[in-house]
This record gives structure tokens, sequence and C-alpha cells, in this order.
């Protein structure tokens, strides 16, 4: 694990004066903490700069659905990972109301689906086809799942809608949460001593690409729609019968309001924008190199001062 030095605990952020203009308000700019790592090591490094811009910054804990609504409402300021598979539907649905903005997409290409370690494909061939995972079911077979397969979805509040899927599909396969993106990390982990076959649900980009090749199983392609209209997608009585979006979105949003309260600090956030390494790098921090959020940050910073300057700048 990497130690942090008084000097750069102090010095990471010395960089050109940018003070914040006077204009933008005292009051604290509120940043939503969710429960996976990136987001949360992204959150850190984007309250610090903005720290540094003589902004007031707040962390809330915030339900990763219910923040849209949040955000809508001025409660919470900003949104910095907003998955298209994940949340483009609780996104979607805010900006229909009004009161959010779209600040745009991250340079990050997203994924989110159904997914599995290399060793598993050794032992169903098949795969990545989704029909080919269905006929080797019994492979992923259980103690609490019977003669039908074991998927470890995302938590419950991800809503990644894996019981629909196998629904529409008619999959033989028993949906099960996990209780958070860790007890994702240990099933694989769990399942590598003996190559035990598992599909779980994963995303690019995480640090879980590099320690763990794998793949995404292959289902029918979406389609826009396929989550509102049953006609669309290969099961005409069924929703979510499509695979989430191969290169899905990662935007930015903002309460509408926070141009005009806080501009400076609002010209940062429209210049943010990652790339999918360097928020694996953000999530390897934490997840691989058992950093705290806060030290991930200040670290990430140091090391990418090239990167982030020309935001502020």
């Amino acid at each position: 694990m990497r130690k942090m030095t008084t000097a750069m605990t102090a010095g990471v952020l010395a960089f050109a004066p940018f003070a914040a203009l006077a204009e933008d308000s005292g009051d604290p700019i509120v940043i939503p903490i969710h429960n996976w790592s990136s987001q949360i090591v992204m959150s850190n490094v984007v309250g610090q700069i903005l720290e540094e811009n003589g902004n007031a910054v707040e962390y809330v804990t915030t339900d990763s659905q219910a923040v849209y609504e949040s955000v809508r409402l001025g409660d919470v300021t900003l949104e910095l990972e907003v998955w298209e598979g994940a949340f483009g539907a609780s996104f979607r649905a805010a900006l229909e109301k009004g009161g959010i903005v779209d600040v745009g997409d991250h340079d990050a290409v997203t994924r989110e689906d159904w997914w599995y370690p290399m060793w598993t494909k050794d032992a169903c061939p098949g795969l990545p086809d989704w029909e080919a995972l269905n006929e080797c079911a019994a492979l992923f077979a259980t103690a609490e799942t019977g003669d039908k397969g074991r998927y470890l979805d995302g938590p419950v509040d991800w809503l990644k809608h894996g019981q629909e899927r196998v629904e529409a599909l008619g999959m033989d396969f028993v949906v099960v949460n996990a209780g958070s993106a860790a007890a994702l990390w240990a099933e694989i982990g769990a399942a590598e001593a003996d190559k035990r076959p598992i599909v779980v649900f994963n995303w690019t980009p995480n640090f879980a690409e590099a320690v763990w090749p794998g793949e995404f199983v292959e289902f029918p392609v979406w389609e826009d729609g396929c989550d509102k209209d049953p006609a669309v997608g290969p099961n005409p009585d069924a929703l979510f019968d499509c695979g989430n979006p191969a290169n899905g979105y990662l935007k930015k949003a903002a309460w509408e309001g926070m141009e005009e309260k806080w501009p400076s600090a609002y010209a940062v956030l429209e210049n943010v924008n990652f790339t999918n390494a360097q928020i694996a790098e953000m999530a390897k921090l934490v997840d691989i190199d058992e950093m705290e959020p806060e030290e991930a940050a200040t670290v990430w910073l140091e090391d990418n001062k090239d990167v982030w300057e020309s935001w502020v700048n």
C-alpha cells in the first residue's frame, strides 16, 4: 500500500492559483457518494479540485437511483458517473421533469452486463452467446438454486433487471443479488482457486478486467425501448429481453441552478473528463491497494497533474 507523506498531502494541489469567481456562492457544493469505488474516488478527486478553487464541498451518501431526483431538486449539486446501462432511465426521467442538466460525456465508454472469467469458457465453450450459456446452466447450479444455474447480480439498488431478463428470455437461472461490489470481487476470487464456472454482474471501466480476464455474455443487441416497449426485442410480451448497451455513455449531470450559483465551479465541471484507464486506476487504488477513498484521490491527483490541471487553468 502506498504511503502518503505530509509533503505530498500539502503539495498535491499546489498548482497555479485560479481563485473562484467572486460570484461563486459560499454555500457548499453537495457531491453524492454511492457504493462503488471509482465513483467514490472520482467524487473526492473533483471535490478536492473544487476546494482549491475556493468552493466549499460537502459529501452526502445518496442512493444511486434516487440521486437524479435529488439533483433535480437542488438537494445534491452534481453527479459525476451517470452510467447509461444502470442509470440512464432514472436520468432521463429527471431530465423530462426539469431541474437537472446534462453536463457532457466523459471519454470513457461503459458496459454493464453478465460477465464470466475466461476459465468459465473452458467449461462452456459456446460462450459468449447467451443461448449457449443457458444450455450450460447446470454448470452454475448451487445448493440454493437446485438444478438451475446461479447468476450473481449487482446490489438491489443498482436495478440491473437480471430477474426480468431471465424471465423474458426463459433462462434456467436463479438471480441472486450481491450485497456490494466487494461481494462480486470476492465471488470471482473464491472461484479462481479451483476454476469454478461462475457468471456475475460486472462492468467496465473497473480494475477487475486487469486482474481477471473475461468476457461479457452476448445477449440480443440492445435497442432503444427494450426497457419500455415489449414490442422491442425478441420477446414481444416482455421488457428487458435485450442486453445492456455495449458502448454506453458515462455522463456528468448537475442541478440547473449550479451554473448561476457557482459559475467558476460549473466551468471546472464542464472540463472534467476521465478515460476508462483513469477510472480503472481510481478503483484499483481502493480495491487492490487498499487505500481509503480520500487518500486514493490525493494520490491520483499527484500522479495525474498533466490530466486535470488543464481543467482548472
